[in-house]
């Protein structure tokens, strides 16, 4: 008689898991059938310009130089990466551009442009294509057929995209654009009396009393200024750094009023819970925006946003952690006679600290790549140059030179993080 209902309520919770079993998968099915609508993965690939991305790449590992003709008066500017800071001085040019009444660039390769009341693109393979830009137009002519894809034309402009580089000719202007492998003036710009020599000429000058002078080019750098860079990462470890330290100090007497063991009334622990909730439910972004209408930008107000948020974050961890100490070691310490400081001196805070010092410490280390964005937000550290270098649309050499900056930190603060955890936690332990 009574296996009976047995059987039925095994039976039951048999069925009950087996469909649960078979809902899971459903649901994350659904869900992921969703997202492939809402998203619209399907037209990604229509979506994706390759050129685009491969200049992009090629971009971030080489530079271009700019020779171009202003179709008004037949000036002549060479410059690198277009930019006045980076421009040849007047009358010379790098060895692949022939100067004169009519100058020839020689992309390599077979690729001959030439530059003056009508300009060229001697295309290997192709043919000649010429142009007499005017008031009224481009005036381009073309071999015979169909326009092959890598030339884009219309009246008053024209495209030309090779595996050599890249010609443009508008109303107004005609201009060559010369990709070459490495990330040029990035130690000395056009005007320094160092640019163009090499490492063993300068160690040999620098013998003969000129390092500081060398130094001092390198540093003030016109094109990649490498003193505000060094100084913009020392503002974003600086933003880091007080912010998780501040928010460790902020936190840690905040956290005995949150501990059940060290704060018996319950209204106390219940409102320091909920500020640590408050503060760390607002995510360190919403914070900035907060504090830089309040504050301005500025470095400080990064350093702020990281206190606050991690304020809440150590709260909710320093409070357990007080709560999981050994009371035992706190009685002994008692029985002695101790007043109270003394024993949070000598019977907690060799318990905790272990654990609160490793979450500060890697939290420190977090901390560096989020003040990157923090400091976007905010104008300071080198998020801001980032930024900035991006808005550009020009210089992914500079950008790829922050990334591989922001990287280098980064993996500096995890080393010196494990190795402060060593020395600091474990001691003498950590060398056997």
């Amino acid at each position: 008689m009574t296996t009976a209902p047995l059987y039925a309520a095994t039976t039951a919770r048999f069925s009950r898991k087996k469909r649960i079993t078979l809902a899971v998968p459903l649901i994350i099915f659904a869900y992921f059938t969703y997202i492939f609508v809402v998203f619209d993965v399907a037209g990604l690939s229509d979506r994706v310009n390759l050129n685009n991305a491969r200049t992009l790449v090629s971009d971030a590992y080489s530079y271009k130089t700019h020779v171009a003709q202003s179709n008004r008066d037949g000036s002549i500017a060479v410059s690198v990466e277009g930019e006045r800071k980076g421009a040849y001085p007047e009358g010379t040019a790098p060895d692949w551009v022939r100067l004169g009444d009519v100058v020839e660039v020689d992309l390599g390769q077979g690729h001959l442009i030439t530059l003056g009341a009508q300009v060229s693109y001697d295309i290997p393979g192709y043919g000649l294509v010429t142009a007499r830009p005017d008031g009224t137009g481009v005036n381009a002519v073309f071999p015979d057929g169909d326009l092959p894809d890598f030339i884009n034309a219309s009246k008053n402009r024209v495209m030309i995209a090779t595996e050599a580089g890249r010609f443009t000719i508008t109303r107004a202007r005609a201009e060559v654009f010369k990709y070459s492998f490495g990330w040029e003036l990035f130690f000395f710009t056009l005007e320094s009396p160092y640019y163009g020599k090499g490492p063993f000429e300068l160690a040999s000058l620098a013998f003969k009393g000129e390092a500081g002078a060398i130094w001092q080019d390198f540093w003030t750098n016109k094109m990649w200024r490498h003193g505000d860079v060094f100084w913009a990462l020392f503002e974003t470890l600086l933003m880091a750094f007080l912010g998780t330290f501040g928010a460790a100090m902020v936190a840690l007497p905040l956290a005995f009023l949150a501990a059940r063991n060290f704060t018996p009334l319950g209204v106390l622990r219940f409102a320091a819970r909920r500020v640590f909730d408050f503060l760390r439910g607002v995510d360190g972004l919403i914070w900035t925006i907060i504090l830089s209408r309040a504050f301005g930008p500025g470095p400080l107000t990064g350093a702020l946003a990281i206190l606050l948020t991690d304020t809440g974050t150590f709260g909710k961890m320093f409070s357990e952690a007080l709560e999981n100490v050994d009371e035992k070691q706190i009685e002994g310490i008692a029985s002695t006679g101790a007043k109270p400081l003394q024993r949070y001196r000598f019977g907690v805070f060799p318990q905790v600290v272990p654990v609160l010092l490793s979450q500060v410490l890697y939290y420190l280390e977090s901390n560096t790549r989020s003040a990157t964005i923090i400091g976007a937000m905010t104008g300071g550290g080198i998020g801001l140059l980032l930024t900035q270098a991006i808005a550009t649309q020009k210089d992914w050499e500079e950008v790829s030179y922050y990334i591989v900056l922001i990287i280098l930190l980064v993996m500096a603060m995890d080393t010196l993080s494990g190795w402060l955890r060593r020395k600091l936690i474990k001691g003498d332990e950590g060398r056997h």
